[in-house]
C-alpha cells in the first residue's frame, strides 16, 4: 500500500547523525502504523436483504439484522471480513423481489440473500439464487413449499411450518378433539401447510371435515360470511395460519360472530404467535412458537432490541415491540452470514464487483457464483454451529434444527407458557421430560370466554351434511327383533328399530361429537355387495347385521362388534324309547362305572362272608366248586335278600348287615330310575352333534341371505343336502315333516326362532365362533375408532347386555336346552361313592379281626416250617390246605356251644358233640403237619419233632 515515509526516517536514510539514535523507535512505529491500517480495511462481504419494509416481518427485519452484525462485529472486533447490507424493499409483490435479487446478485455483487421475506418470493429467488449459485438465507419463509430439497442454494433459518402439524395433532388428542377446522390463508404459505396438517390429524384419528381458505386480502364480510358458515356446522375447534393482517381480520369477524366465547378453541401457528402484538388474538387462544430457551444474552438483547425498535418505528404501538421467533431467526441467521463470511479468505470473498459476463449477456445469471465461490460461502453457512439468540444454532440438510416447540396461552395480549411438545416425547410440562399421561399433561390455563371448562370441540350443527346410514330393506317378519326399516308411503318418513339400530344409537350418543345421520333403505343385495357400496361412496356407512368376514374387510373397516355370534344348530326333539336302543333299557338306570363296582362288591362281600365262616361253618365247605358257587351265590343273592345260608360268625353278620343297607338304597335308586325311564317321555335331539350330521343322509336348511354357507362348504358337507329358505318361518314346517333334519344359522336367528318353538327344537353341537355384528364404514373413517370406543364403553357398563335381552332374550335360556327338556341322567359311582367305602371298610376291618384271632389261636404255629419250603408254589398250597381245614373250637370268636357247625350223632345221649377222630396221617415228604382233635372242649395241636405222630392230652 504506498504512503510517504516519516521525516526522520528520510534522515536516518540519509545518514544524519541526529536521527540514527531513534532508528529504531521509528521502525517500530512504522510497522505499528501498517497493522492499524491494515486491521481498519477488512474485506467487505455484501450481502442482500429482500424484505417488505413495511410489514410486521420487514419492520422487525429491518431492526434486528443491523443491530446482529453490530453485536457480532463488537464480540470480533479484528474480524477479517465486513459484511454490508444492501436492503431492497420488494413491498410483497414477487416480481419486485426477483427483479431486486437479480440487480443484487449482478451488479451489486452480493454474495448472499438474506431473505426474501414471504415464501412465494422466496421460491422464485431461490430458484435464480440456486442457478446462480449464490446462498438464500431466509429467516421468515416457514412454507414447505420451498426447501433445500428443491433449491440446492436455499438455507432455512427458521421452523418449517411441516414441524407444527405434529404439535396441533398432539393437542388434539391431548383434548379429545376428533374434529379441527384449519383456516389458512390461500397462497403458498398457507396452502402447503394444511396437507401435513390433515396427515398428522389422521395419524391422531381426527379428520378436516371442511377447510377454510381465505385470500390474503378478503373482506370483512367475506371472512364473516365464511365464519358464519362454520358457525352453523358443528365443529368448533380452528386453527388458524395466515399473515397477522388477514388473522387480525378473523378475529375480528370471529368475535362479532360470537365464536371468541366459551365452547370455542382457537390455535395459532408460530407464524402468529411471534407477532402477536401485531394480531390482537382473543383470550384463550392457544398459541405455538419455537423453543427459546431463556438466557442473560437474550434478556439483554431484548432490551435493547425494543428501545431501538421504538426508536426506529415510532409510529408502532408500544405491543408490537415483542421479539418473538422471527426477530430470533432473523438476529441469528445475519449472526451465521457473518460467521460464514469470517471464515472463508480474502480471496475466496473478495473479486470486481458488477456484471460478470457471459454467453446470455447480462440477463445470463448462470456460473455467476462460481467466480464468487457461491458453493464455498453455502458450505460455509451449513457447517455453522454456535449458540445463537435461539439457542444451539445447527442447520441440518439446510433446515434449522428446533428441538421443541412452546405451547402458550394467551391471557390478556400476553403469551404464557403451558407446557412444550417434542417430536419424541410429545406434550408435557417440563421440555426434555416425557409425561407419565397418556396423551401428555399441560398447566392450567384459560379458555376463551374466560371458561376454565375444556370445550368439547362441537355442538349440535344447525346445518350439516347428514351421514347417509344403509340399512337392509328385506328383513323377515320373524327377524324384526333384530333390526327392521319402515318407509311410510305417505310422509316418505323413515323408522327404523330392532336390536342393531338401539345399539348403533347408543354408541352414536356416546361419541365426542355429534354424529348427525339418516336412515336409508338399501336395496335388496347380499350383504357382500352392501360392504362394497359402502367402499364406492353410495352409503356413508352400513348398519345391520353383518358379521366380520375376511372378505368384507377388504372393502371396509369394521368397528368392534357389539354382540358375539356363532354357528350353531337346531334340530327336533324326539322321544329315545322308540329307538332300537331301548332294548337294553334294563341297564340304562346305572351307568357303566357303577354296574362294574357294584359287581365287584357283590363278589368281595361273598368273599369276605366266606373267608371268615369257612373254618365253622359247615355250609361254606365241600369241594372247591362248590365253595366258590356258594361264595359267588351267597354274595349275588343279598340283592334279592334270598340267601339261606347262615352264618354264625358275628363279623360274618356285620359285613353281611351292613352291605344288606347298601344294596337296598342301590336298588331303591335303581327301581326309581327306571321307572322313570319307562315312564316319563325321554326328549331328546335326533342329532347330536356335527359329526352325526356329516355321517347321516338328513338335508339342512340355511336362509338365503346368510354366509353360513361359506362355513358349510368348509365343512365338507355336500351341497345337494343344502336346502335355502327365504324366510324363517318355514323352518318349522320343514323340520316338522322331516324335509330337513337341522337348521344351522348364527346365534341370534336361531335364539329367536327358539322362543316361539322351543317345545319341539332344541340347540345341539358345538358353537363355531365367527368374527360377530359390527357396523361397516368406508375404509380410514376416523368413525370406526370412536364408535368401537363407544361400543366398550356400553359393554362395560352393561348397558348392552340390557339391549340385547330387550329384544333377544337370554341366549343362555336357549343354550341351556341341549338336551331336552325332559332327561333322566344315569345314576354313577360318585353318588354312592361313600356308601362303597363305608361297605369295603367294614369287610376289610371284620376280615383282619378274623385272621388276627385265628394266629391269636395257634392255628399259625405252623408257619415258619411251611414259609421254610423252596417253592412258592409249595408254600401257597400248604397255605391254603392248612387254612382249609375246620375245627370246631369254642374259643373262636363269636362261636355258640351248641352251634357250632358240628354234625350230631343221632345216638349220642350226654349231649356232648362227638366230631369224631382225624386221623393222624404221617409225616410226609411235604412236612404237612395233622391236626388232632381230642375232646369238644379242648383242642391242642401237637407235633413231634419228627413230625410222625400226635398226642392228645
Amino acid at each position: 500500500m504506498p504512503c510517504s515515509l516519516p521525516p526522520l526516517l528520510h534522515l536516518a536514510m540519509a545518514g544524519h547523525a541526529r536521527a540514527r539514535p531513534y532508528l529504531p523507535f521509528i521502525l517500530v512505529g512504522l510497522a505499528a502504523s501498517f497493522t492499524v491500517t491494515s486491521r481498519a480495511q477488512p474485506t467487505e462481504v455484501k450481502v442482500g436483504l429482500i424484505i417488505d419494509a413495511e410489514s410486521p416481518v420487514g419492520k422487525v427485519a429491518r431492526t434486528t439484522i443491523p443491530m446482529a452484525l453490530e453485536d457480532f462485529y463488537a464480540a470480533f472486533p479484528n474480524s477479517s471480513a465486513r459484511v454490508r447490507i444492501l436492503q431492497r424493499d420488494s413491498g410483497g409483490d414477487v416480481v419486485v423481489a426477483a427483479s431486486a435479487a437479480l440487480q443484487l446478485m449482478t451488479s451489486q455483487g452480493a454474495r448472499a440473500i438474506l431473505g426474501p421475506q414471504s415464501s412465494v418470493e422466496a421460491a422464485f429467488v431461490a430458484d435464480l439464487a440456486t442457478r446462480a449459485e449464490v446462498p438464500v438465507v431466509s429467516f421468515s419463509a416457514t412454507s414447505p413449499s420451498v426447501s433445500p430439497a428443491s433449491a440446492g442454494f436455499f438455507v432455512r433459518a427458521a421452523l418449517s411450518d411441516a414441524a407444527q402439524a405434529g404439535a396441533v395433532a398432539a393437542l388434539a388428542t391431548h383434548f379429545g378433539w376428533r374434529r379441527v377446522v384449519p383456516i389458512y390463508q390461500d397462497d403458498d404459505y398457507g396452502a402447503a401447510f394444511v396437507p401435513f396438517l390433515v396427515d398428522a390429524l389422521a395419524d391422531a384419528r381426527a379428520e378436516v371435515p371442511y377447510r377454510c381458505a381465505l385470500p390474503e386480502g378478503a373482506a370483512h364480510d367475506a371472512i364473516a360470511a365464511e365464519l358464519y358458515r362454520m358457525e352453523s356446522e358443528q365443529t368448533r375447534v380452528f386453527v388458524l395460519h395466515t399473515r397477522p393482517g388477514l388473522a387480525k381480520k378473523v378475529f375480528a369477524a370471529a368475535a362479532e360472530a360470537g365464536m371468541t366465547g366459551a365452547g370455542y378453541a382457537w390455535i395459532i401457528t408460530d407464524g402468529l404467535t411471534g407477532l402477536v402484538g401485531f394480531v390482537d388474538p382473543p383470550q384463550g387462544v392457544i398459541g405455538l412458537a419455537p423453543y427459546v430457551p431463556t438466557t442473560p444474552r437474550l434478556r439483554e438483547v431484548k432490551r435493547r432490541w425494543v428501545r431501538r425498535y421504538m426508536r426506529d418505528h415510532p409510529q408502532d404501538e408500544p405491543e408490537h415491540a415483542v421479539v418473538g421467533c422471527y426477530a430470533v431467526w432473523a438476529y441469528d441467521a445475519a449472526w451465521a452470514v457473518a460467521s460464514a463470511a469470517e471464515r472463508l479468505s480474502s480471496g475466496d470473498l473478495s473479486s470486481p464487483p458488477g456484471l460478470v459476463g457471459g454467453k446470455g449477456g447480462p440477463t445470463d445469471i448462470s456460473g455467476l457464483g462460481k467466480s464468487r465461490s457461491g458453493e464455498k460461502l453455502l458450505r460455509a453457512i451449513n457447517d455453522t454451529t454456535f449458540e445463537g439468540l435461539g439457542g444451539r444454532f445447527e442447520l441440518i440438510d439446510g433446515e434449522l434444527a428446533v428441538p421443541a416447540c412452546r405451547v402458550l396461552n394467551i391471557d390478556d395480549g400476553k403469551a404464557k407458557g403451558i407446557g412444550f411438545w417434542t417430536p419424541r416425547h410429545g406434550l408435557s410440562r417440563h421440555v426434555g421430560r416425557g409425561s407419565s399421561k397418556a396423551g401428555g399433561e399441560l398447566s392450567p390455563f384459560i379458555w376463551p370466554g374466560e371458561s376454565t371448562v375444556r370445550p368439547s370441540g362441537w355442538a349440535q350443527p344447525t346445518s350439516a351434511a347428514k351421514l347417509r346410514v344403509a340399512v337392509p330393506g328385506r328383513i323377515p317378519r320373524s327377524y324384526r327383533a333384530i333390526m327392521h326399516i319402515d318407509v311410510d308411503p305417505v310422509t316418505n318418513r323413515t323408522t327404523a328399530g330392532g336390536f342393531v339400530i338401539e345399539a348403533f344409537e347408543a354408541a352414536v350418543r356416546l361419541l365426542p361429537y355429534a354424529l348427525p345421520f339418516d336412515y336409508v333403505k338399501a336395496d335388496p343385495m347380499p350383504y357382500d355387495h352392501l360392504a362394497q357400496a359402502v367402499n364406492n361412496g353410495t352409503y356413508d356407512a352400513l348398519v345391520a347385521d353383518m358379521t366380520i368376514t375376511a372378505k368384507r374387510s377388504e372393502h371396509v373397516d369394521f368397528t368392534m362388534p357389539f354382540i358375539a355370534t356363532s354357528i350353531t344348530m337346531i334340530v327336533p326333539l324326539h322321544d329315545q324309547r322308540s329307538s332300537n336302543k331301548w332294548t337294553w333299557v334294563f341297564l340304562k338306570p346305572l351307568r357303566y362305572d357303577l354296574w362294574l363296582v357294584s359287581a365287584a362288591f357283590f363278589i368281595f362281600t361273598g368273599f369276605v362272608v366266606w373267608a371268615i365262616e369257612r373254618r365253622d361253618n359247615e355250609r361254606f365247605g365241600g369241594t372247591q366248586s362248590n365253595q366258590a358257587g356258594t361264595m359267588l351265590y351267597f354274595g349275588f343273592s343279598t340283592l334279592v335278600f334270598t340267601h339261606n345260608e347262615k352264618v354264625k360268625s358275628n363279623l360274618s353278620r356285620l359285613v353281611v348287615v351292613v352291605w344288606v343297607f347298601v344294596v337296598l338304597i342301590l336298588q331303591s335308586s335303581y327301581t326309581a330310575s327306571l321307572t322313570s325311564l319307562l315312564t316319563v317321555p325321554q326328549i331328546g335331539p335326533t342329532i347330536v352333534d356335527y359329526r352325526t350330521l356329516l355321517l347321516g343322509t338328513e338335508k339342512v336348511g340355511i336362509l338365503n341371505n346368510s354366509f353360513t354357507p361359506q362355513v358349510i362348504n368348509q365343512s365338507g358337507l355336500p351341497q345337494d343336502r343344502v336346502v335355502r329358505y327365504p324366510k324363517a318361518e318355514s323352518f318349522q314346517e320343514a323340520l316338522l315333516n322331516g324335509s330337513i333334519g337341522a337348521v344351522i344359522d348364527e346365534t341370534p336367528y336361531l335364539n329367536i326362532f327358539l322362543q316361539t318353538y322351543r317345545d319341539n327344537f332344541t340347540v345341539t353341537g358345538q358353537p363355531n365362533m365367527t368374527g360377530g355384528f359390527a357396523f361397516a364404514f368406508p375404509r380410514g373413517s376416523p368413525y370406526v375408532k370412536d364408535l368401537s370406543q363407544a361400543i366398550l364403553n356400553l359393554t362395560e357398563s352393561g348397558e348392552m347386555n340390557r339391549i340385547e335381552r330387550k329384544w333377544l332374550s337370554d341366549q343362555d335360556d336357549h343354550r341351556s336346552q341341549g338336551g331336552g327338556p325332559f332327561t333322566t341322567n344315569h345314576l354313577n359311582f360318585s353318588s354312592f361313592r361313600s356308601l362303597f367305602v363305608i361297605t369295603g371298610a367294614t369287610s376289610l376291618i371284620c376280615l383282619t379281626i378274623h385272621l388276627a384271632f385265628f394266629h391269636k389261636e395257634g392255628y399259625w404255629l405252623p408257619l415258619p416250617q411251611i414259609m421254610s419250603r423252596p417253592s412258592w408254589k409249595v408254600r401257597l398250597r400248604m397255605l391254603v390246605k392248612h387254612f382249609d381245614r375246620k375245627v370246631y373250637s369254642e374259643t373262636m370268636p363269636g362261636r355258640n356251644q351248641n352251634d357250632v357247625g358240628a354234625v350230631a350223632s343221632p345216638h349220642t345221649s350226654d349231649h356232648v358233640s362227638i366230631v369224631g377222630r382225624l386221623p393222624c396221617a404221617p409225616h410226609t415228604n411235604e412236612g404237612s403237619v395233622e391236626m388232632a382233635t381230642q375232646t369238644t372242649s379242648e383242642i391242642e395241636p401237637v407235633a413231634d419233632g419228627g413230625g410222625r405222630s400226635c398226642s392228645s392230652r
